[in-house]
């Protein structure tokens, strides 16, 4: 699929004086099938579903955003792209979509903005009602990261422009194949999707400033994974086992940790599973959510 079709397949809403970009399975219907929101990785966007959309969209009103500062949502220069923040945005377009109870899905970046719901929820703060979750694979345990250089350059605050700056398709291309298992499952065409809509607004403009989410990762350690082993709410976690950067070790030591989890592993998969092999992340999610929701 074309950037610009998938574009065309959702609407802006006006949240926290930003525009997000907003994909609503159930846009100008009316149903009453049980809400799925999810919170798309890093660097790309809501983009990443696009294979697996209609399925998903067979169970559930699914609902994705692109995060501020990334894909088709506004870019601000000046805007701080703290996942404090995104989980405001999320939380409030949610609420201004009329949703009440959902399931949330999260994968990569998105996991850390779950894990700040899950700590706004425990202290009975969340305005939404979580029915479960589901923690696809992202470095929650950033000390256990297998973080890429690009990824380290990017964050840093003097290098991270200038690299940013100097990052073109042939370099998403190399990184984003390193972490496939079978390289031949990003063709060209889904390349030049996703470095049309990282780029679109000027993004590489902020993709420093968007990268250094993973020093709050440190920075709210306790209060993230804290959350993650207080909750109540219960936890599927479907990870691919040979993620080079969230490795599966996280995965095991997530469930260790936490209650009323279960762990299913994507076998031979990498760090995009959903684009990978489609078919086999979803039927795994589903297979996990339609337990006891």
């Amino acid at each position: 699929m074309k950037a610009a079709d998938w574009f065309n397949k959702g609407i802006y809403h006006s949240v926290l004086e930003h525009q997000a970009f907003v994909i609503d399975s159930s846009e100008g219907e009316i149903n009453d099938k049980p809400v799925l929101c999810i919170l798309h990785g890093f660097p790309t966007s809501s983009y990443d579903y696009h294979k697996v959309l209609d399925q998903l969209s067979q169970y559930y009103r699914v609902v994705i955003h692109d995060h501020l500062g990334f894909g088709f949502s506004d870019k601000p220069i000046e805007y701080s792209y703290s996942l404090i923040e995104q989980t405001d945005i999320a939380l409030t377009l949610w609420r201004q979509l009329g949703i009440e109870r959902a399931v949330i899905l999260a994968h990569d970046y998105g996991t850390s903005v779950l894990t700040e719901i899950l700590a706004r929820d425990n202290h009975g703060w969340c305005p939404i009602e979580i029915v479960k979750i589901t923690l696809c694979n992202g470095s929650m345990h950033i000390e256990m990261a297998k973080l890429k250089l690009m990824q380290k350059l990017l964050r840093r605050k003097y290098i991270g422009p200038l690299i940013a700056k100097l990052t073109n398709k042939r370099t998403l291309n190399r990184n984003l194949k390193s972490i496939y298992v079978d390289q031949t499952q990003l063709p060209e065409q889904e390349l030049d999707a996703i470095w049309d809509i990282i780029s679109y607004n000027d993004g590489k403009n902020v993709l420093a400033k968007v990268s250094r989410y993973t020093f709050e990762r440190h920075n709210f350690w306790h209060r993230w994974i804290g959350a993650l082993q207080q909750t109540n709410v219960k936890i599927e976690i479907v990870w691919p086992d040979s993620d080079p950067i969230a490795v599966s070790a996280m995965a095991t030591t997530i469930l260790d940790e936490t209650k009323n989890s279960e762990l299913f592993w994507l076998e031979e998969l990498g760090h995009f599973p959903m684009l990978e092999s489609p078919d086999n992340w979803s039927d795994a999610v589903l297979k996990q959510l339609k337990t006891n929701v």
